[in-house]
């Protein structure tokens, strides 16, 4: 028989796992209401190469601290959607949850994206879109307000609460990023895509004409596709006119992005535009993009077109 004494004790599996000593763990806990932006908001923390995981219920979120913790090494950044989905039993048990977690040493910022219901009205007419609590049988001015209620134990203890009804998504992206994502006062770069036909960017630094490259538009094989796609990526790449524009951009990047890090600046927009939005500026974007983590830490995509 084994010596009792060189048994394990055994865990209890009720209790959180405790996250590691020393660890340098952040996490940031996005809520609020449906279609008020957070979605928008843990993609931006996604792209600052935040560990993302959406709708993940109160009692898990302590074993995903120290999963990934244990994983990622000592300076580790999580960020966690929680949105009316989850149980009223998970909402109202997050706040304890997020005690405990702060009493291990984990940052936690709690961020709260608000709306007015005007607004989330509008938005929801616009997409046609069903809210999450609409399957009740509520009307959305109802399924509005049964949300508040349930989201209250949230927005009464958040560090921050950010009212989005006058944000479109690239502001909000910016304001995500350079407040919640920034990491020791780096620039953050956000190459962006988007179509001459329905304007341009109101926030760009730096904006590139795209239109006088070859357009995959015209082939019917790459017309549905878009310039995430490895087809039109491997005929844009065949196209020496899209390899010396690329190069060109990258080397007026790499003289300027620095003059622009030595003011003090914490964000640059680099927009490159096309006809559509879908093929060679969302190409272009995603291959600078690729080009510019090398030397930025904080590098972010967005596509206007495809979002």
């Amino acid at each position: 028989m084994q010596d009792e004494a060189h048994v394990p004790p055994r865990r209890d599996r009720r209790r959180p796992p405790p996250v590691a000593h020393g660890s340098d763990t952040r996490l940031i806990v996005l809520s609020g209401m449906s279609g008020g932006g957070k979605t928008v908001a843990l993609r931006a923390l996604e792209d600052l190469e935040f560990y993302c995981v959406d709708n993940l219920p109160a009692a898990l979120m302590p074993q995903l601290v120290a999963a990934i913790s244990e994983g990622r090494g000592p300076h580790t950044r999580i960020a966690v959607g929680v949105d009316v989905r989850n149980r009223s039993a998970d909402l109202e048990r997050m706040p304890g949850v997020l005690s405990h977690l702060a009493g291990e040493g984990v940052k936690i910022d709690l961020v709260f994206l608000d709306t007015r219901d005007d607004v989330l009205i509008k938005r929801y007419s616009e997409t046609r879109r069903r809210h999450p609590l609409s399957t009740e049988g509520l009307s959305l001015q109802d399924a509005i307000a049964l949300e508040r209620k349930l989201l209250r134990p949230l927005s009464a203890i958040a560090d921050r609460v950010i009212d989005s009804s006058d944000l479109n998504v690239h502001q909000l992206r910016r304001l995500i990023a350079t407040e919640f994502g920034l990491a020791g006062g780096e620039m953050t770069v956000l190459f962006e895509s988007f179509a001459f036909k329905r304007g341009l960017p109101a926030d760009a630094d730096f904006v590139f004409d795209a239109r006088c490259l070859p357009n995959p538009h015209w082939d019917p094989k790459l017309r549905p596709l878009s310039g995430k796609d490895a087809p039109v990526r491997e005929y844009l790449e065949s196209q020496p006119l899209v390899g010396q524009f690329l190069a060109d951009i990258e080397r007026m990047l790499d003289t300027w992005l620095p003059r622009f890090e030595s003011e003090d600046r914490s964000y640059v927009t680099v927009s490159i535009g096309c006809t559509g939005g879908r093929h060679r500026s969302v190409y272009l974007a995603e291959r600078l993009a690729e080009r510019f983590r090398s030397s930025h830490r904080q590098v972010l995509t967005f596509h206007r077109e495809l979002e």
